[in-house]
């Protein structure tokens, strides 16, 4: 059995492939404004209670997020990232990354907060290939991400479902698409329903796997995740 120390170490040692795995992707046609939404600190990540007490959850979701955007400005797929979100900690930290803050204006939940983001980012980028990428991705590499999206320039509108086939991290709508989020719980479904195409792929594991539960953060270890939850995790709710 390893201990936290011995699961963050590997997560370290994964992510050192990263740089290379992106080096080795050529330069996709098209790259993409990236839209992340994250609710305020304090009220995420409920579903980790059983595997984080209420102290490290929400420092928790701040590395998740840290490492998400980091990956995501890091793929060759991408030209800029923006965040929707109100939480003053998390914006000063991922704008030190380079994304871009948006603040969530209409402040009545996640599709209204991406809809908000993706009209934000036409009206400084109009007609910018959209793509909305959920904040709980903290195994996310680069190289994976732009094969996803690769893959969705075929299509005015595409999704990737999550790990457990039922929810949706990423949507996207090329240029002269709307991007028409459905997000949360069985949001496949919805995607689907709205005349989304699902993007198939293998060897995408890092794009499907966010962060609900134990369970979950369990296999984003496994998979390797960025050095900031890898940070965090070892730490515990200790400030660091």
């Amino acid at each position: 059995m390893r201990t936290d120390g011995e699961l963050a170490t590997d997560a370290i040692r994964a992510t050192d492939a990263t740089a290379a795995t992106t080096a080795a992707w050529s330069d996709p046609p098209v790259r993409w404004s990236l839209i992340v939404p994250l609710k305020p600190l304090a009220l995420a990540k409920s579903r980790l209670s059983a595997a984080a007490d209420a102290l490290l959850r929400p420092r928790l979701a701040l590395a998740f997020a840290l490492d998400t955007v980091a990956a995501a400005l890091a793929s060759p797929a991408v030209a800029d990232v923006s965040v929707v979100t109100d939480d003053p900690a998390a914006a000063a930290g991922l704008a030190a990354l380079g994304a871009c803050i948006v603040p969530d204006s209409p402040g009545a939940g996640l599709n209204a907060a991406l809809a908000h983001g993706a009209r934000t980012v036409r009206s400084l980028r109009p007609g910018a290939p959209l793509a909305a990428l959920n904040a709980d991705l903290p195994a996310l590499r680069p190289g994976e991400l732009a094969r996803v999206l690769t893959r969705a320039s075929a299509f005015p509108r595409a999704f990737l479902t999550d790990a457990a086939g039922i929810g949706t991290t990423l949507l996207t709508a090329a240029s002269g698409s709307e991007l028409q989020p459905a997000f949360g719980g069985p949001s496949r479904c919805r995607h689907l329903a709205s005349g989304a195409v699902e993007i198939v792929l293998d060897g995408v594991d890092s794009v499907r796997q966010d962060v609900d539960t134990g369970a979950d953060l369990a296999a984003a270890f496994t998979l390797g995740v960025g050095p900031r939850t890898a940070e965090r995790w070892a730490a515990g709710a200790r400030a660091v």
